[in-house]
């Protein structure tokens, strides 16, 4: 292979959700917070291949619409007829057509694979090899196809179902993943015939076409956790456990530290600097990134949200998408934060709401307040300016502004800006009656119904 090599992936992305049991295809559920078909793209991706071609159902746009989200550069192929892999991959012909120096076949519902292996076997495709199989040794071989390897070389992949006694003690089973030496790649394809009692063109068959061109084929052995796929919400389970392990062993050998790291979700998109802190239970959606020396209190919810450095999280509070935390900033327990800036060292310590504001630096938000946003139909934004003070069970009607450094009394339903250094009142004035707690039980009917009380009581 040459020092630059043009690599197309293929992702067999067609079918329904049938065996998951779900009107969402099965390539859109979802992993680490990813859908199955977004880690093969983000996986091939991040291999370097040079061209995206993925083959899809022709009912599904559901499944080309996130496609074309997270690949814009990805050509889409539809499948009409479901038959066999080889028949699924011949549907990017045109993209196999324009060129390229190896061809790897990618599955949309195995979302394991790692980078690392689909350059593996780019690489591996070269003028004496023509086909590489990705091959793995399950626990239980039982229902995979074998590889039948002679002296290193694949000579074929024997189904189970059709393997002999000594075939099927075989425990090397293929992966499913496949490259192809780009130069011979559509004349192996276009080879391969339905020699089953399906009707079905295998991708499987290529190493025994190869061999029969004089070319040779070959295997990669991988963990046998990569060949993992999803075909039910058990397996989709399995794999989120796998990848779970990954990205937490990723994140604490970079320096972040877990508490009891199996009680941590993270998503394959966090970003987490060193010397992070996170306490258990804590889940982190996509879109999340977190600064340096940050700690993330227990049975915290965090999407979409970017934490500064050295900033506190909980415990139980939530982030949604658009919170944006300073640097030392503070969101206390039970406070949920929504498409709403803190500033540096501002503070929102506990049972308090802020959504559509921007809080400025040591800005001090008391217990209780909340920013009202929403008017039924649309939503405005709160302004709080540097070092403001806004008091307890206080409710701002956006939208709003508190300047500078403004103090805002406990209790106030604050509808008008406040200027810098004022304070605002927006409460009834507090009234106090001497004496009137005695006067009102010394009446003769809260005497007799204290009476009969107190009988009840004895009795």
């Amino acid at each position: 292979m040459k020092a630059n090599p043009r690599v197309l992936a293929v992702i067999l992305a067609a079918g329904d959700g049938t065996r998951m049991k779900s009107a969402r295809p099965k390539v859109l559920h979802k992993v680490a917070g990813l859908s199955l078909v977004g880690h093969a793209l983000h996986s091939a991706q991040a291999a370097g291949v040079s061209d995206l071609a993925v083959v899809i159902s022709p009912d599904r746009p559901d499944v080309a619409s996130e496609v074309a989200s997270l690949a814009p550069e990805a050509r889409c192929f539809e499948q009409h007829e479901r038959r066999g892999t080889a028949h699924a991959v011949l549907q990017a012909a045109p993209a196999i057509a324009a060129g390229c120096d190896a061809l790897v076949v990618l599955f949309g519902d195995t979302p394991l694979v790692r980078p690392e292996t689909i350059r593996t076997l780019a690489g591996s495709v070269n003028a004496e090899q023509a086909v590489t199989v990705m091959g793995f040794t399950p626990a239980d071989p039982t229902g995979y196809g074998r590889l039948l390897v002679e002296n290193g070389a694949l000579l074929a992949i024997r189904e189970h179902k059709d393997a002999n006694e000594a075939e099927r003690a075989i425990r090397l089973c293929n992966g499913g993943m496949m490259a192809l030496r780009g130069d011979v790649a559509l004349e192996l394809l276009q080879a391969v015939r339905p020699n089953n009692a399906q009707g079905e063109f295998y991708l499987t068959d290529c190493p025994e076409l190869a061999l029969a061109r004089g070319l040779r084929a070959g295997f990669v052995e991988v963990p046998a956790e990569e060949a993992q796929g999803v075909n039910d919400r058990v397996q989709l389970a399995a794999c989120e456990a796998v990848l779970q392990q990954r990205l937490r062993l990723m994140h604490m050998q970079a320096g972040v530290t877990m508490i009891a790291p199996e009680t941590v979700f993270l998503s394959l998109d966090t970003v987490i600097a060193r010397d992070v802190v996170i306490e258990p239970n804590v889940v982190i959606g996509p879109g999340v990134s977190i600064g340096d020396g940050a700690v993330i209190h227990a049975f915290s919810h965090l999407e979409g949200a970017r934490v500064g450095a050295g900033a506190g999280v909980g415990p139980f509070a939530r982030l949604r998408p658009g919170a944006t935390l300073g640097e030392k900033a503070k969101v206390g327990n039970f406070v949920e934060i929504k498409n709403a800036d803190l500033g540096p060292g501002a503070k929102v310590s506990h049972l308090s709401y802020l959504g559509d504001a921007s809080i400025g630096a040591e800005a001090n938000i008391g217990a209780g307040t909340i920013t009202c946003n929403y008017d039924g139909f649309r939503k405005f934004r709160t302004e709080i300016g540097d070092n403001a003070f806004v008091g307890s069970n206080s409710a701002l009607v956006a939208p709003v502004r508190i300047g500078e450094g403004a103090y805002v009394g406990s209790g106030s339903v604050i509808t008008e800006d406040v200027p810098a250094n004022a304070l605002a009142l927006a409460r009834g004035r507090q009234a106090i009656k001497a004496d009137w707690a005695t006067q009102f039980r010394a009446k003769p009917e809260n005497i007799a119904k204290s009476k009969g009380a107190s009988r009840k009581e004895k009795g």
